[in-house]
Parts: C-alpha cells; sequence; structure tokens
C-alpha cells in the first residue's frame, strides 16, 4: 500500500480528477495549498507599495492506494497535470504502514477497495 501526494496546479483539477476517476481511482482528498518551487517571485504593486508573493496557489490530491494501482495513479496525474513548464508540481509516494475504514473496521487492502454500491 502506497499514499501518493500529487502537488498540481490549480486549473489542472478537474482534467486531474477525471484522468483518476477514468482508471479507476475514485478514493481521494483534495486540499487548496500554497508552496513555493521552481516559479519566479511574482512581484506586484498595491496603492503604491510592492508586494511580493513567494507562495503560489497549488491543489493537493492524498490518494491511498494498493500496490497494483499505484503506477496506474502516477500515470494518470502525469498525463494529466503536464504543462510543461515550471510549476507543472510534484508527486510524493510514501508507503503506507495500516488503513482502518472507521465505519467497518476494515483493515488495509480491504479497507481501500471501494464496495460496491449497495441499495436498501
Amino acid at each position: 500500500m502506497k499514499l501518493i501526494t500529487a502537488i498540481i496546479r490549480p486549473e489542472k483539477l478537474e482534467e486531474v480528477k477525471a484522468a483518476l476517476f477514468t482508471v479507476e481511482v475514485t478514493g481521494l482528498t483534495i486540499l487548496k495549498v500554497a508552496g513555493h518551487g521552481g516559479e519566479k517571485i511574482a512581484l506586484e504593486s498595491y496603492r503604491g507599495a510592492p508586494l511580493v508573493y513567494e507562495f503560489h496557489e497549488k491543489v493537493q490530491f492524498d490518494i491511498a492506494v494498493s500496490e497494483p494501482f499505484v503506477d496506474v495513479t502516477i500515470n494518470a496525474i502525469l498525463q494529466a497535470a503536464r504543462t510543461g513548464e515550471v510549476g507543472d508540481g510534484k508527486i510524493f509516494v510514501r508507503p503506507l504502514e495500516r488503513v482502518i475504514r472507521i465505519r467497518t473496521g476494515e483493515q488495509d487492502i480491504d479497507a481501500l477497495t471501494p464496495e460496491p454500491m449497495r441499495h436498501p
């Protein structure tokens, strides 16, 4: 099991979500974040005073996947998020020691696998 964290441009959010859903990766958390990487510092003026924007708005995905979905997930993000320009983002892959679905108590891969839709 791995935890994949991807930091991408906000304008690529919908494309990345669609790419992930297409490869059946649906369990994810999305956060608005700010950071600084290789982009240049933006300088602007507000009412005559200089403003320095050191951090750029980004979107962070946290996605827990089983081993068969690691490369599939990474490739989907790469294809959807890449513009070829500085500031496209990064993908981090870390081992996951344990996962527990709170509602059922299922653990590890059972907790990662989506359950079939249940009808009342």
